[in-house]
């Protein structure tokens, strides 16, 4: 929330953020121009970003537990443009919802926009050729964007909050990563198989934009499908 950073954290992270916007805004572009059609998937995986941010469940110490839903864009369009994304969704919460704060804006899309659906990418990326299959590449990739997206929040929380919850950064960051753990784990499993679900529900209807995005192979969405 607004004021839970001291200043030169907020400053540092909005420092970090902006490169990895711009390179987002530039990755962004060319899709646009290269393929207008994936527009409407962009503006679901946005969408979802939006809902499911948006339902918190406050916590203490300034911060709250939320579905993040950015691991379903970090698959279909990486973790760069998902940081473009997931900035405009922050800014509408900050601004109209008072869910997060301007000052706080960048450390949010550092965790949010940034690292979470980075390592949701990698996940993806690592089980894509494997026989997990899509459904369970899309779980373990959404699922741990949000998750890892919390261990991050409980870093900045333990280095830059306003009052701290103890004197040690390590204690901190424990005590921080305990709260969120009570209710962040099950979300994470939620809202893995939600987006499982409607990872499916793109490639039953409209698998010509998984393979013009090259998410998955022919033969993989094919096996989704339950095709011979």
């Amino acid at each position: 929330m607004e004021g839970y950073l001291s200043l030169q954290w907020c400053v540092l992270w909005w420092l970090l953020a902006l490169p990895c916007l711009l390179f987002g805004i530039y990755r962004l572009r060319k899709i646009m121009d290269t393929d207008r059609e994936v527009l409407p998937l962009l503006g679901v995986t946005g969408g979802f970003i939006f809902l499911l941010s948006s339902l918190k469940l406050p916590t203490p110490f300034g911060s709250s537990s939320h579905p993040t839903g950015t691991g379903l864009s970090a698959v279909c369009f990486g973790p760069w443009v998902t940081s473009v994304v997931c900035a405009i969704v922050l800014l509408f919460q900050a601004l109209f919802l008072a869910h997060g704060g301007l000052s706080t804006l960048g450390a949010n899309i550092i965790s949010m926009g940034i690292i979470g659906p980075f390592v949701g990418y990698l996940i993806y990326r690592i089980l894509r050729d494997s026989r997990a299959g899509i459904p369970a590449t899309v779980f373990l990739a959404t699922a741990s964007a949000d998750l890892v997206t919390y261990v991050v929040t409980s870093f900045q929380l333990a280095l830059g909050a306003v009052h701290p919850a103890t004197a040690d950064i390590a204690s901190s960051f424990v005590l921080f990563l305990g709260i969120f753990a009570v209710t962040q784990i099950p979300i994470a499993i939620v809202e893995g198989i939600v987006l499982a679900l409607v990872f499916k529900y793109i490639v039953l209807l409209k698998p010509g934009i998984i393979l013009r995005l090259g998410i998955f192979s022919d033969a993989q969405i094919a096996a989704a499908r339950g095709d011979d």
